[in-house]
């Protein structure tokens, strides 16, 4: 059995566990906690989740994961535009050193330097830019062998479907001999 701990106010019938007294809520201590089992710690939880639910906070607890969902089709389509723009660049930096590399070919080649030209041009390419690969080569009256190297932008995926524009790498290197 609980002990219930009561003092005397000094005015008759007023106990500090008396309902009717103000501020004693009709609460005996037993022990550190009231009748309702609660100490005075978890009684103020309790309000202040009172408080929540009344105030609207409870209802709003599953709107981040909508919000989130809302958002996921825009964070997927950021992402595949970023993609793209990374493929843009490949492909310019593709057609850049390809152009470079086959201009060094055709200046340094004593025979068919048309048919160096184009051999160097394609072989650091990957296969799906390749495919769309078209190349000039020509010596110039300056004295520079130049190539011109054009490949076609892929969407989304190389191999797969391409852009109808071309990016275009220019290279010029001097001839020897």
């Amino acid at each position: 059995m609980a002990l219930t701990e009561t003092t005397d106010t000094g005015i008759p019938g007023r106990h500090r566990a008396d309902p009717s007294r103000p501020g004693a809520h009709g609460v005996s201590r037993v022990r550190g906690r009231s009748r309702d089992g609660l100490n005075g710690r978890e009684r103020a939880h309790g309000r202040s989740r009172l408080r929540e639910r009344m105030s609207g906070r409870e209802r709003d607890r599953g709107q981040t994961a909508i919000e989130g969902l809302g958002m996921t089709p825009l964070i997927i389509l950021l992402g595949i535009a970023l993609w793209q723009c990374a493929l843009i660049g490949y492909t310019f930096s593709l057609a850049g050193n390809a152009a470079d590399q086959a201009a060094h070919q055709g200046a340094i080649t004593e025979g068919t330097r048309t048919l160096e030209c184009q051999e160097a041009a394609r072989k650091d390419l990957p296969d799906a830019w390749e495919e769309t690969m078209r190349t000039t080569c020509r010596r110039t009256s300056s004295g520079m062998y130049t190539a011109q190297v054009r490949l076609k932008v892929p969407v989304l995926a190389p191999g797969v479907l391409n852009w109808p524009f071309t990016v275009t790498g220019h290279g010029a290197y001097p001839m020897e001999g």
